[in-house]
């Protein structure tokens, strides 16, 4: 394989994920749309907001190892195997705090959660 071709990604990605790949490519896509109208909504990044947001991801960590553990039917003992298992939960754990990041913070934009600092300076 000399190339990277964009259609060996998808038809790899297709038979690994199956019958869910095109509702997972379609959550991703309306969950981007949804952050740059969160962002674009508050004229760019709004730091108390995202600060709040990765108070979620942090536990979004958690939930993805929880979930794969119970996807895998395994205990966090088996995880424990060397250091790929090792990788594996660490990777795990930041796309799971990345996307509940991502999530809680679409949430507080676009659900019109105030932001305190913003009311006492308009006051």
């Amino acid at each position: 394989m000399k190339d990277l071709d964009p259609a060996v990604f998808v038809a790899v990605f297709r038979e690994m994920f199956g019958v869910m790949y095109l509702p997972m490519v379609a959550l991703f896509v309306l969950g981007a749309g949804a952050l740059i109208v969160a962002i674009v909504k508050d004229g760019g990044i709004n730091g108390r907001r995202l600060i709040r947001a990765e108070i979620a991801g942090l536990a979004g960590g958690f939930a993805g190892i929880a979930l794969l553990l119970w996807l895998t039917r395994s205990s966090l003992a088996d995880a424990l195997g060397g250091p790929i298992d090792w990788l594996l939960l660490i990777a795990v754990w930041t796309g799971g705090a990345i996307v509940a990041t991502c999530v809680a913070y679409i949430a507080l934009g676009l659900l019109g959660v105030p932001d305190p600092a913003r009311e006492r300076s308009s006051a």
